[in-house]
C-alpha cells in the first residue's frame, strides 16, 4: 500500500514538473516572438546631432521608425559633423551623424562607425548664371580666391561671391579632400551654416557659388557640370563623377537598444533599396569596389 502511494505521488510531481516546464517554454517562445515581431521590446529616446548633409536622409527615416516601433523617440539635430562627432564623444548624443572618416583626434574615444549612405554633393550658382560647367582648375582657382570674376571662367562681367560653409561641417571637409588636395579656402566668403542656408543665399544672391549635399539642390539653383560630366548617382556609380563622401552614424561604443535598432533599419534592406535613392542619395552596396 505504501509503495503503491509512493508511485502516485511520484507520477504526480512528475505531471506538475512537466506542465510547469511545457508552460515555461511556451511563454518564452511567446516573449521572443512578440518582441521581434511588434517591436514591442524596443522603446526609450534617440538623440542624434551633427550633419546637415544626411538631414535628408535622417529625418524620413526617423518617421518610419518611429511608425515602426511607436514606444521610440527619435530627435534628430543639425550643427555640423564635428559637432555631431564631438557631442558623441563627450556622450551628450547618441549618435553623431559626420560626413568625414574619424580623424585621428577621435580614434582613442571609443566611438564606433557605422557607414549609411554614399553623400554626393554638387557645385551650385545663381539660375541667371551663364555658366553651365566648371572645370576642376577652375573650382579650385574660385574656391582659393584666385578667380574672382565670372568673365574669367566663360560667364558675364560679374563679381564671384563664394557661399560656404564653417570649418565645423564635414561638407566644407569633404570639398576640402576631393576638390581642392589641400589648398586652402579663400577667407573672403559668406559663411552659412547649413546645406539649406547655403542654397537659400544662393538662390538670392547674383553671381554666387557654393556647394551643397546633392538632396538640397531643388529648382531655385542651377546646378553646374564638373569637368563636363553632370551629376548623376551613375555617374557616381561609375566612377565618372568624383564629388561624394560617405555619410556616418558614429557610436560610443557598439550600440544597443532603441539606437542599434534605429541604426539597423537604416542599413536594412526595406530602407535602403527602397528609400535611399529616392532621397537623393546612393546605397552603399551600389559602389564598385
Amino acid at each position: 500500500m505504501l509503495n503503491k502511494k509512493k508511485l502516485v505521488l511520484a507520477l504526480g510531481a512528475l505531471s506538475v514538473s512537466a506542465s510547469m516546464l511545457l508552460t515555461g517554454c511556451g511563454g518564452s517562445q511567446q516573449a521572443a516572438t512578440s518582441g521581434s515581431s511588434s517591436g514591442a521590446a524596443i522603446s526609450g529616446k534617440i538623440s542624434a546631432s551633427g550633419s546637415t548633409a544626411l538631414l535628408p536622409l535622417l529625418k524620413p527615416a526617423q518617421e518610419a521608425f518611429q511608425d515602426k516601433y511607436k514606444d521610440v523617440t527619435v530627435n534628430v539635430a543639425g550643427g555640423g559633423s564635428f559637432t555631431g562627432m564631438n557631442q558623441v564623444a563627450e556622450g551628450s548624443v547618441d549618435i553623431g551623424d559626420s560626413d568625414v572618416n574619424l580623424p585621428d583626434e577621435y580614434k582613442d574615444k571609443g566611438l564606433v562607425d557605422h557607414k549609411v549612405v554614399v553623400e554626393p554633393f554638387v557645385f551650385i550658382v545663381d539660375k541667371a548664371n551663364k555658366v553651365d560647367n566648371l572645370t576642376k582648375d577652375q573650382v579650385v582657382g574660385i574656391l582659393t580666391g584666385k578667380i574672382q570674376n565670372w568673365k574669367d571662367v566663360g560667364g558675364d562681367d560679374q563679381k564671384i561671391t563664394l557661399i560656404h560653409r564653417a570649418k565645423s561641417s564635414g561638407s566644407r571637409a569633404t570639398i576640402s579632400d576631393v576638390v581642392l588636395k589641400g589648398a586652402n579656402f579663400t577667407d573672403d566668403a559668406v559663411i552659412q551654416d547649413s546645406n539649406g542656408a547655403v542654397r537659400a543665399a544662393i538662390a538670392s544672391t547674383p553671381g554666387s557659388i557654393g556647394y551643397v549635399d546633392a538632396p538640397y539642390a531643388d529648382d531655385s539653383v542651377k546646378v553646374l557640370k564638373f569637368d563636363g560630366v553632370e551629376y548623376s548617382a551613375q555617374n557616381i556609380i561609375d566612377g565618372k563623377y568624383p564629388i561624394y563622401g560617405y555619410g556616418h552614424m558614429y557610436t560610443k561604443g557598439e550600440p544597443t537598444g532603441a539606437v542599434k535598432a534605429f541604426i539597423d533599419y537604416i542599413l536594412s534592406d526595406e530602407f535602403q533599396n527602397s528609400q535611399v535613392e529616392k532621397l537623393g542619395f546612393i546605397p552603399v552596396s551600389k559602389m564598385k569596389k
